[in-house]
C-alpha cells in the first residue's frame, strides 16, 4: 500500500518583476531566476524578458532588461521579502530614499495572491505597477486575466490609461 502525503502548507501564487542595467543583465536574470527557484519558489511561468529605458533616472542611464517571474511558494509575505533582501544585496543592491540609483538587480513583488498589503515597505499589489510599461506590456501579453485587486483593471486596461497618459 502507498501512502501520498499532501503539503499542509498554504501556497501562494506570487509575481515578481526582476531586472537591472548594470553587469551581464542577462546572465544576472538567469542567475536570479535559479536563485528564487532555489530559495523562494516554484517558478510557474515567466514573461519575455524586455529592454526598456531606465524607468524615473536621468537621460542617459543604461536601459535595463526586465522580466516577470510567476512563482508558488509556501513562504509568508515577510520571509518572502527577507529572501528579496538577500538576493538584491548578493548583486550589492544600495538604496537611497527617494532616489532611483544603478544596479545589477531588482526585484519587486508586483502582486502577491490577491492579497491587498500595506504595512511599512510591503506594498502589495506593486503601488506603482500601473505606471510602468515594463510591467504592464509583459503582464498583459502573459497573464491576461489577471485583475488589480484595487484598481479593478486588466494589465491591458492600465497600459491603455498609461499611453493616455503619455499622450
Amino acid at each position: 500500500m502507498q501512502l501520498y502525503f499532501r503539503s499542509m502548507e498554504k501556497m501562494n501564487r506570487v509575481l515578481l518583476s526582476i531586472g537591472g542595467n548594470e553587469g551581464d543583465r542577462e546572465a544576472n536574470l538567469e542567475e536570479a531566476r535559479m536563485f528564487i527557484s532555489f530559495n523562494m519558489g516554484d517558478v510557474v511561468k515567466t514573461s519575455e524578458v524586455v529592454e526598456t529605458e531606465a524607468w524615473g533616472m536621468p537621460e542617459g542611464t543604461a536601459p535595463f532588461l526586465n522580466q516577470l517571474v510567476e512563482i508558488e511558494t509556501s513562504l509568508t509575505l515577510d520571509k518572502l521579502h527577507d529572501e528579496i533582501v538577500e538576493l538584491e544585496e548578493y548583486y550589492g543592491r544600495t538604496r537611497k530614499e527617494g532616489v532611483y540609483l544603478d544596479r545589477e538587480m531588482d526585484v519587486d513583488v508586483v502582486f502577491f495572491n490577491d492579497e491587498v498589503v500595506t504595512e511599512g515597505k510591503i506594498i502589495v499589489p506593486h503601488e506603482r505597477m500601473h505606471l510602468r510599461e515594463f510591467i504592464l506590456k509583459p503582464l498583459s501579453a502573459t497573464w491576461p486575466d489577471w485583475a488589480h485587486p484595487v484598481l479593478k483593471m486588466n494589465a491591458a486596461q492600465m497600459l491603455a490609461e498609461l499611453n493616455k497618459k503619455e499622450d
